[in-house]
């Protein structure tokens, strides 16, 4: 089996190298740059959107963060990182609730475009406040997405609030900052990390 990786380490390409460790998967990864690779033919049969990240895991390609997640979890049941059968509707919940609504609100408020009260049917999300406020309700009540056991869905939605926390995109809640806490101590997440934070680095350079 083969796994090739398409990542820029300055982009939520993290959250999948995140996901790579924490499922064990052995991966080849491929760097591409935002105006050129990324944007060359090759990749673009791979990702017409031109965007990172993506996997082609033995010549199925998948790409969005929360569905590469999702698929490595699955793919890799050895690391117990998918639901089980009474974890599923949590799991499925608020993967799905961060990657539409919560990424929505926060999308749309980092535009400078506030939603009025007569469009938040329109929106779905509502406004970024209510979003917010679910969410933190959510980690006020539980340790991790489906109560007190990691699984793959803390990957994406432990990545978004470990980036709107350190970015000012959402609040510092205690919750929140608890949450974040508890979800970087992985060693799979320190792991990730410093190879993304080494290539930046080197980029730098």
């Amino acid at each position: 089996m083969t796994l090739k990786f398409y990542t820029n380490p300055m982009s939520r390409a993290q959250i999948v190298r995140w996901a790579l460790h924490e499922a064990g998967a052995d991966y080849d990864q491929v760097l591409l740059e935002y105006d050129t690779t990324m944007k060359a033919d090759d990749y673009l049969k791979v990702n017409p959107m031109g965007k990172v990240p993506a996997i082609d895991h033995d010549g199925k390609v998948v790409t969005e963060c929360a569905a590469i997640c999702a698929y490595l979890a699955e793919a890799f049941p050895d690391a117990g990182l998918a639901p089980t059968p009474s974890e599923q509707a949590d799991y499925f919940r608020w993967l799905f609730f961060t990657a539409g609504p919560v990424e929505q609100a926060i999308t749309n408020r980092s535009l400078d475009f506030a939603v009025t009260a007569d469009q938040e049917r329109m929106a779905g999300y509502g406004n970024y406040d209510q979003v917010v406020d679910v969410l933190d309700a959510k980690f006020q009540a539980d340790q991790y997405v489906c109560g007190k056991r990691f699984t793959m869905a803390d990957v994406y939605i432990g990545a978004q609030i470990v980036w709107g926390t350190q970015f000012g995109t959402l609040p510092d809640r205690s919750s929140f900052l608890a949450y974040a806490r508890r979800v970087t101590d992985r060693s799979a997440y320190l792991a990730a990390k410093a190879i993304d934070d080494g290539l930046i680095a080197e980029a730098s350079q």
